[in-house]
């Protein structure tokens, strides 16, 4: 990237230079042609006394070239025009000459001159419209207030080769004010009570968003400078009001999500307890009543009505906390050591009154490694997943649970049931939150199971996927057989040999 850089120094120090510079070129010209007098005609020589104009004029701009026409039109006269090394001319027609080429000269040293600010002027422009091109394109790939500042702060440094830069935003409803400094040093540490300071506001249609000031050595501003430090505030400001619009509308966006993610789980939840609180409300009043005699299978039928109702509420509850726990990233499994078929073996006595009217088949084999979980989150995990094959299934079909050993460091675990497929669009879907896909107007829950599976075996390290089959649905996940690279010491003759579904 190419630094611009200028320099501004005193009006006379420049008129000086320009005329010491102009007077040596004059001068060499001038030795080298009196040397060569008797070899060119005084017409060439008048001729060749324009290409130190030309030459003052490209190098050094329209006044230098001014002043090398009118020390050429001295040199010629002095050493070249009857009498010599005298200024006075005795001939008119020498005259004529001398005049001819001074206005040929200065006119010769104003079209280089004026050519050549044309020119810087171009080039200028152009590198004003490269800087500014680059700082659009570089903020319109920014979303937010620091990621912004940086850059914003980094252009001018180098645009205006500033010795230090400061950025400060004033802060939003409930914010402190935000200063950035490039360099990051204090401005306490750095020698710039000799440097000039340069402020500029961040001014927004309707209200002041901030201010930036820099530090250099240079004092003024060309009007190039000026008017791009303008024009770089602005692109800021407009990148600033971007990125908070892009905020205000996420959060906007984030908030109805949440209202109608509430909505949906305060019409389920309401739905989902009413059906079990009147169950439970009208077997205990049952009970209670005086007026009919109820005999023992009748009263343990409402009795077991009654824990059935609880134990689904408890589940219920129980998903509605983790949950709460997995979106709060406070849900951390407590691993130890632990074998899969007894967490199996609590979770179907726990569940034995769900599932008789279900066929259970438990494919674990008893020499299968240890897993590194928490009994309880995985207990939770497979509870699930049996409650969900319990909706959609059908009554008297079978509800399979397989687990293999899938490589040294993971077991795959496979629950499978005999309901309707899912559709392929919706087989990662399914782990969201509220979303259904089969029977989803008469199967009650509040739509959360699949997604705490989620949470709670990825949580784990594992891996959960659906997966339809060619006689019914499987839902497969991963949990780990090592801890920090240690497995649990199993003899090889007990190592199992299982083979697993391929993994899609």
């Amino acid at each position: 990237m190419r630094i611009l850089k200028i320099k501004l120094q005193p009006k006379w120090q420049n008129a000086f230079s320009h005329l010491l510079l102009a007077l040596l070129v004059t001068l060499a010209f001038s030795g080298v042609l009196y040397l060569l007098r008797q070899f060119i005609d005084p017409l060439p020589i008048a001729l060749l006394y324009l290409l130190p104009v030309g030459l003052c004029a490209t190098l050094w701009g329209l006044g230098t070239g001014v002043l090398a026409a009118i020390l050429a039109f001295l040199g010629l006269n002095y050493f070249f025009i009857e009498p010599r090394f005298s200024l006075f001319v005795h001939q008119s027609q020498d005259l004529i000459v001398l005049l001819v080429f001074l206005g040929v000269a200065i006119f010769i040293s104003q079209m280089v001159g004026r050519t050549r600010n044309s020119l810087a002027a171009a080039r200028a422009r152009e590198l004003e419209a490269v800087r500014l091109y680059r700082l659009s394109a570089e903020l319109a790939e920014l979303h937010n207030d620091r990621d912004i500042v940086e850059s914003i702060a980094r252009h001018i440094m180098e645009t205006f080769q500033a010795r230090q830069v400061q950025v400060t935003l004033e802060g939003k409803a409930g914010q402190e004010t935000f200063l950035y400094r490039m360099p990051d040093e204090a401005i306490s540490t750095q020698p710039f009570e000799h440097m000039h300071t340069l402020r500029m506001p961040l001014q927004s249609p309707n209200e002041t968003i901030g201010e930036v000031r820099l530090w250099r050595v240079q004092s003024g501003q060309s009007p190039m400078e000026e008017r791009l430090l303008q024009t770089f505030g602005y692109q800021s400001v407009l990148a600033l009001e971007r990125s908070r619009l892009i905020e205000a509308e996420t959060r906007a966006r984030v908030l109805e999500e949440s209202d109608r993610m509430k909505t949906s789980l305060l019409s389920s939840v309401s739905h989902e307890l009413r059906t079990p609180l009147s169950t439970i409300k009208a077997a205990a009043t049952s009970l209670q009543s005086k007026a009919v005699s109820w005999d023992s299978e009748a009263r343990d039928e409402l009795l077991l009505a009654i824990d059935e109702e609880a134990d689904h509420l408890n589940l219920l509850v129980g998903n509605l906390l983790d949950m709460s726990r997995i979106e709060s990233g406070e849900f951390k499994p407590e691993q130890r050591w632990n074998a899969l078929d007894e967490v199996i073996d609590t979770v179907l006595n726990r569940m034995r009154t769900a599932l008789r009217r279900h066929f259970i088949e438990v494919d674990v084999p008893a020499n299968l490694p240890l897993v590194f979980v928490d009994d309880v989150q995985i207990g939770q995990v497979f509870a699930n997943l049996i409650s969900n094959g319990l909706k959609y299934a059908p009554e008297n079909t079978l509800i399979r649970i397989r687990a293999s050993k899938r490589d040294e460091e993971a077991m795959l675990v496979q629950v499978s049931n005999q309901g309707p497929p899912v559709p392929a669009p919706d087989l990662e879907r399914i782990f969201e939150k509220f979303h259904r896909v089969t029977a989803a107007d008469r199967i009650t829950g509040t739509g959360l199971g699949l997604s705490i599976c989620k949470g709670i075996v990825e949580a784990h390290g594992g891996r959960i996927w659906a997966q339809n089959l060619p006689d019914g649905f499987a839902i497969y996940f991963t949990l780990p057989l090592t801890w920090q690279g240690i497995s649990p010491h199993i003899p090889k003759e007990h190592e199992p040999s299982a083979t697993h579904p391929s993994d899609r």
